[in-house]
């Protein structure tokens, strides 16, 4: 979905070693090619507010819910998350609605 919105993303099956790809890794790779992070990893919450890395982070606190309800999610708010990333680094998405942390 990110990709036919013509966004330039990276998948972690683009990676390596795939979905293996630890979360050091995804981190680096964040700082070194400027990249949001998109996870539901509490991980990488607790390393953004511990060390703000990775350096601009989207972590989708849905829960476990089917793809099409997240794809659904992410239509219905990727325009304004995509412009709060102009100000914002750290931005949270659940099963109603976005919430800026900061």
């Amino acid at each position: 979905m990110l990709r036919q919105r013509q966004l330039d993303v990276i998948h972690t099956d683009d990676l390596p070693d795939r979905e293996r790809t630890g979360d050091q890794d995804i981190r680096d790779l964040s700082v070194k090619k400027d990249r949001i992070v998109i996870t539901k990893d509490a991980d990488f919450q607790s390393s953004y507010l511990l060390n703000k890395v990775p350096p601009r982070l989207l972590w989708l606190t849905t829960g476990n819910i089917k793809n099409r309800r997240l794809l659904d999610l992410f239509r219905a708010n990727i325009n304004e998350i995509d412009r709060l990333f102009t100000r914002h680094t750290f931005i949270e998405l659940d099963n109603d609605a976005y919430l800026v942390h900061e």
